[in-house]
């Protein structure tokens, strides 16, 4: 299976910013082979990614943010505090 990385290139917020590098950045580090996809610049990933994230894993509201990362198509989250 292929891990994806879903981050938002055009993001506005400096924290989903250096959350996504950090994520980046620990998988690189790890050399840990995945395919980034920036869900700015396609509209069908976002909306698969916002579809098949947990319930449970869901925010209270809006939509989940990235970094979000997938092994195929399970959801394994993401855990900034925790890598």
């Amino acid at each position: 299976m292929v891990i994806r990385l879903y981050v938002a290139s055009s993001s506005g917020s400096l924290t989903v910013k250096k959350q996504q590098q950090e994520v980046k950045g620990f998988l690189e580090a790890n050399r840990i082979s995945f395919e980034e996809i920036d869900i700015t610049m396609l509209e069908d990933q976002r909306l698969w990614m916002y579809k098949n994230i947990p319930e449970n894993k869901q925010p209270e509201k809006g939509n989940p943010l990235p970094p979000q990362i997938f092994n195929g198509t399970v959801y394994c989250g993401v855990s900034i505090n925790g890598l």
